[in-house]
C-alpha cells in the first residue's frame, strides 16, 4: 500500500466527481448523489451503480447488477484496475452502463492520468 490515505481520498473524490461529469453530460435520465463518500447512480430503470471508498484497503468499490467489483490505483499507469480482471474502471463501465440503461457513454476521462 504505497498510496497514502490522504492521496487515496483525493483521487476517489477525483474520479467521483468525473464520474459525476460524464453522466450530467450524457443524455440519460439519471438520478446522481453523492454523500458520505459514496457515489450513487440511479437509471430510468430503477437500476443502480455504487461506488465506495474502502480507505482501510485504499480500494474503489463498484457495486452494480452484474457484481461487486474492487479496483486498486495503479501508479504505475495512474488508473483504477479491478483487482480480480485488470479491467480498468473505465471499461468496465462502457459495458455496465450498456447492460443496465442501453446507453453507450465513454469513460475516457476516468482512465486518464491523474
Amino acid at each position: 500500500m504505497s498510496l497514502s490515505e490522504a492521496r487515496f481520498h483525493d483521487l476517489v473524490d477525483e474520479t467521483h466527481q468525473a464520474l459525476e461529469d460524464v453522466f450530467d453530460n450524457s443524455d440519460l435520465d439519471v438520478d446522481v448523489e453523492n454523500a458520505g463518500g459514496v457515489l450513487t447512480v440511479r437509471f430510468e430503470n430503477a437500476s443502480q451503480l455504487i461506488f465506495s471508498r474502502q480507505p482501510a484497503l485504499r480500494q474503489l468499490w463498484l457495486a452494480a447488477r452484474s457484481g461487486g467489483f474492487h479496483f486498486d490505483y495503479d501508479d504505475g499507469s495512474q488508473r483504477w484496475m479491478c483487482d480480480s480482471s485488470d479491467e480498468l474502471l473505465g471499461e468496465m463501465l462502457v459495458r455496465i452502463v450498456q447492460e443496465q440503461a442501453g446507453a453507450e457513454l465513454e469513460f475516457d476521462e476516468i482512465d486518464g492520468p491523474r
